[in-house]
């Protein structure tokens, strides 16, 4: 194909090319701010409706983040989380997350009676109280993850708070106070509205969407020992996947069913 006969670049595109460049020749950072939407208009050439469209497609991209009456900033690096690896969860994020960036929040440790998928994918009754510990964490000070953990108390006898209020690995306490090993697991992962608490926790505007992974753990006999549920913002991840085609989960649990009910009133 001649230069002649290559297709014609959209003006959107130069912009977002124009962009980009912008960040690499000036070597710009995270946080670093960026021309406004006039600034660009005048040095592209193009109309705002084009500059507007590459900037949504930046921001959708994770190249860019934008705050309504402050500016347009260079976006963090967006966070790599690999849900299939086995182990704690901070143990599945890398890229833009290292230990030194997360924090941890305890929001609630309580005990309950599960609903029926939590009661039959952990293969009890739905009369036996299980654990239900609810701990956010945050990345570069930027509230990031709900972690949901449902653990039988007939597996887990006790729970240290003040250990989980620290950040400390559940799977290693799991595993050096009760001898339980997570031997593997099986998960889904979902893109829908996220609940009451979560939406609340990660300050997520009304009807974003976010990815949800679901999913239960097994120990080194094939007993279930927790069933987990992590949300995260849909624009600041990227899921890395791999698994095996073995699965002991009869079918995908029901995201309605997905409680524990509370002893306490």
């Amino acid at each position: 194909m001649s230069p002649a006969d290559a297709p014609k670049k959209l003006r959107y595109e130069a912009v977002k090319e124009l962009v980009i460049a912008l960040i690499h020749d000036q070597k710009l950072v995270p946080g670093d701010r960026l021309p406004s939407s006039a600034e660009l208009v005048e040095t592209s050439g193009v109309s705002s409706i084009s500059v507007r469209r590459a900037l949504d497609e930046l921001e959708r991209e994770g190249r860019i983040q934008r705050h309504q009456g402050i500016g347009t900033f260079v976006a963090q690096p967006r966070i790599i989380s690999e849900p299939s690896r086995l182990g704690d969860l901070l143990a599945t994020l890398g890229g833009g997350a290292n230990e030194k960036t997360i924090t941890t929040e305890l929001i609630s440790l309580r005990v309950g009676m599960p609903g029926a998928t939590i009661a039959k994918t952990l293969r009890i009754s739905s009369g036996q109280p299980v654990w239900e510990v609810v701990r956010g964490r945050s990345v570069a000070g930027q509230p990031a993850i709900v972690e949901r953990a449902i653990l039988p108390l007939q597996v887990v006898p006790s729970l240290d708070e003040s250990y989980l209020a620290d950040g400390g690995s559940l799977y290693k306490f799991l595993a050096n106070q009760h001898g339980i090993l997570d031997h593997s697991e099986e998960q889904y992962i979902e893109v829908a509205l996220p609940g009451a608490l979560e939406r609340s926790w990660l300050n997520l505007p009304a009807r974003e969407l976010a990815v949800t992974v679901k999913g239960v753990s097994f120990n080194q006999e094939g007993v279930p020992f927790d069933c987990f549920q992590q949300t995260y913002p849909a624009q600041r991840f990227v899921f890395y996947v791999s698994g095996s085609k073995e699965h002991q989960l009869l079918s995908a649990p029901d995201r309605d069913d997905w409680t524990v009910t509370s002893l306490t009133t």
